[in-house]
């Protein structure tokens, strides 16, 4: 009696552990995955191929393999909250620096503050330069 109440106590517990899941079918699935999947990287001018039969075809550009594409991509400058911690304590450290007047800042307040003025103005030039070229490409 002992022994069968420990066999079902074992199995009890072997059907509780953690394992693997099995597929989830969709109604109009045969309940079977595909046989082939292809991943073709595509030349200039290629087409992709059709799928034939039960077989998935994933196709890429070659100068390209790994972006996301552009119809889905956004333009310009990041956000802070969404870059990453070290440009933002930069951005931090950066606006603490401008508000305490020290140098290089371009602040009119403190004694160092007139000195990052012309750095300023040359990150500003250089950014809207940026934004020139950027403008300049997007025209086909």
């Amino acid at each position: 009696m002992r022994i069968l109440s420990l066999t079902l106590l074992s199995g009890v517990l072997l059907a509780t552990l953690p394992g693997p899941a099995g597929a989830q079918v969709e109604d109009g699935a045969a309940g079977r995955a595909p046989q082939r999947v292809r991943s073709i990287m595509l030349e200039a001018g290629q087409a992709c191929p059709k799928a034939e039969g039960d077989e998935i075809v994933v196709c890429r550009p070659a100068e390209e393999p790994y972006r996301i594409p552009k119809q889905f991509r956004r333009d310009g400058p990041i956000a802070v909250p969404n870059q990453s911690w070290v440009n933002r304590a930069a951005d931090i450290d950066q606006t603490s620096r401008v508000a305490g007047g020290l140098p290089n800042t371009c602040s009119p307040i403190g004694t160092g503050g007139q000195t990052g003025c012309s750095m300023m103005w040359l990150q500003q030039w250089a950014a809207e330069r940026r934004a020139q070229k950027r403008a300049d490409e997007s025209v086909p």
